[in-house]
Formats: C-alpha cells, sequence, structure tokens
C-alpha cells in the first residue's frame, strides 16, 4: 500500500508541476547576431551532461552532475525569456495543493487525510 500512494504521490507532482508548466514559455532574445544560437546550444549540451552525469557517474561522482545542470539553467535564463501567462487563481491552488500533498505522500507513504 506504501508503494501506491507513493507512486500516487508523484504522479501528483508531476500533474501539479504540469499544470503550472503550461502557463510558462521559454523564448530566445531577439538578439540579431550569432550570440542566439550558441546560448541555446550550450544550455541544452549542458543539461543533456549534465543529466548524463547523474544518471551514469559512479554514486561517489554524481553531485558533479550538477554543476553543468546549474549551468545550463543559468544560460536559459541568462539567454532567453521566460514569459509568465497569466493564470487563474483557482488553477494555482490546485497545482500548489496537487504538489504539497504529492510531495507528502512521497516522502511519508501516508495519506495526508
Amino acid at each position: 500500500m506504501r508503494t501506491f500512494l507513493r507512486l500516487f504521490g508523484l504522479g501528483l507532482i508531476i500533474l501539479g508541476i504540469y499544470f503550472l508548466g503550461q502557463k510558462i514559455i521559454f523564448t530566445t532574445g531577439g538578439y540579431g547576431y550569432w550570440w542566439q544560437g550558441i546560448a541555446a546550444n550550450a544550455s541544452i549540451a549542458s543539461l543533456v551532461a549534465g543529466i548524463l552525469m547523474l544518471i551514469f557517474l559512479p554514486r561517489r561522482d554524481r553531485r558533479l552532475g550538477w554543476v553543468p545542470i546549474i549551468l545550463g539553467i543559468t544560460f536559459v535564463f541568462f539567454n532567453s525569456r521566460a514569459i509568465l501567462n497569466p493564470t487563474s487563481l483557482w488553477q494555482f491552488l490546485v497545482s500548489f495543493v496537487s504538489i504539497a500533498i504529492g510531495y507528502r505522500m512521497l516522502i511519508t507513504g501516508q495519506s495526508p487525510l
């Protein structure tokens, strides 16, 4: 039963992030020079390298994988725009409650109610 509750909690977290993520759009900046393609490629390459390092490096070296991931996220925020579309209070509340309850279920394996 605990395994089912943890899987259900993970599903609630993913659902909440999905609903919030629908309102965020990442676009590249309006640069007219050659720098735009390099910035986008560098962010994607660093994120992929970091994820591969987290998955395939030995356990003691996995922390090194977070460095390229943080670098890739930094490239995304500094070299592109994040457009936050308006969201209703109801959608935000449902998403936030879904993430919070899902996290509690994932960590404890118990129903929060």
